[in-house]
């Protein structure tokens, strides 16, 4: 009986890590005696949050196992050896401190971009990215903007009392809070309880730092897709990211203003000099139809359809992916921190935002010219 219950507490999923007990080696001994199994595991680290998640889990795994009628948990944490092996396990071959995105990653990178700010493209970015991950991909997304941060509002990782959730350092190693099944990571969880709403006032070196640190440092694992958040314009983080990962897509997000779109088109001519490539145009706060049937047309037409056609070329055409029209319940979703696209999917936005995501999601990143983890035998 023990081995069951054994096999039963080690299929137990840590809820941050995304791996079963006992491929992490947190399960300890296991007896059976009388009906009573005694579970000993061992956490990653003193003060872990998930710790009450996985105690319930593992007792009611352990419950599950016919003849057992009382379990007697005890909980311990992990030995700083122990901790050290289980890091270089999770880095697997990757060395410390290195990029895990690189040419030879499947991971399809995607840098989220706009010309200027108050286009939405945090909201959109956000919604994407649950979207994508709502199509069963593995989705991971971070928030590059760091002087306008708001991915943690938009996911839901603020609390009522505007504290943003933090990430698990286990050593070296930052595990990122989930959200809707997005692994996130924003400067907003690293400042101290308190300044939450403190600006940030870095120049360049210390946000380069900063968005290397994210894609060395951050524990994503195994993922489909990793979104960037990228804050507007051309300046230091965009340089940045087009030197840290200059095989990553752009999407340019603009609204159908022609000020918003003629300076859209910037962003993505700044991605190609660094040898990215653009994906796609997504056009938001589009016209709305209302429901007596008229167009509410706020901020004109046609915009999204002049970006894609101005960065577009005979060898590299660019296409609007999509129109997202005006809608409250996009806006008052974000402010709510419930992503439309989960908490309201039959809304207009909703539906344009999971159409833009089964694009993409159908338009696979190519293979050729980066070596697979195969080999012929």
């Amino acid at each position: 009986m023990s081995a069951s219950v054994r096999a039963a507490v080690g299929a137990v999923s840590d809820p941050e890590l995304r791996r079963p007990l006992s491929e992490l080696d947190m399960v300890r001994d296991i007896t059976v005696d009388a009906g009573v199994a005694h579970v000993a595991i061992a956490l990653t680290i003193v003060g872990c949050p998930a710790a009450e998640r996985i105690s319930a889990e593992v007792t009611a795994a352990a419950a599950g196992v016919p003849g057992v009628r009382e379990v007697a948990l005890e909980v311990g944490v992990m030995t700083a050896d122990e901790r050290r092996a289980l890091t270089a396990r999770l880095r697997g071959s990757r060395a410390s401190r290195t990029i895990p995105f690189g040419p030879d990653s499947l991971t399809r990178v995607i840098a989220v971009t706009s010309g200027k700010g108050g286009v939405g493209k945090s909201t959109v970015t956000a919604n994407l990215a649950v979207a994508l991950a709502r199509r069963g991909l593995a989705v991971g997304l971070v928030d590059a903007d760091v002087h306008g941060f708001s991915i943690p509002g938009l996911l839901g990782l603020v609390d009522a009392a505007g504290r943003t959730a933090r990430p698990t350092r286990i050593d070296d190693l930052i595990v990122p809070p989930i959200a809707y099944d997005v692994k996130t990571v924003s400067i907003g969880m690293f400042l101290r309880e308190g300044d939450e709403g403190a600006a940030v006032a870095w120049r360049g070196p210390m946000l380069h730092r900063t968005v290397q640190q994210f894609l060395t440092d951050v524990y994503f694992g195994d993922l489909d897709v990793l979104l960037l958040d990228m804050p507007p314009g051309t300046g230091d983080v965009a340089i940045s990211v087009g030197q840290l990962l200059p095989h990553a897509e752009v999407l340019v997000v603009t609204t159908p203003q022609s000020a918003s779109s003629d300076v859209a088109v910037r962003s993505g001519l700044v991605a190609r000099q660094t040898g990215q490539r653009v994906l796609g145009v997504i056009e938001n706060m589009a016209p709305l139809v209302l429901p007596d049937g008229t167009v509410l047309d706020l901020f004109g037409h046609g915009g999204g359809e002049d970006v894609a056609r101005a960065l577009s070329s005979e060898s590299e055409p660019v296409p609007l992916l999509g129109s997202i029209p005006l809608s409250p319940a996009l806006r008052a979703c974000g402010d709510a921190g419930t992503p439309v696209v989960a908490s309201a999917p039959a809304d207009s936005a909703a539906i344009a935002i999971s159409e833009i995501a089964r694009v993409i999601a159908d338009r696979p990143r190519g293979l050729a010219g980066r070596r697979l983890n195969v080999s012929v035998t």
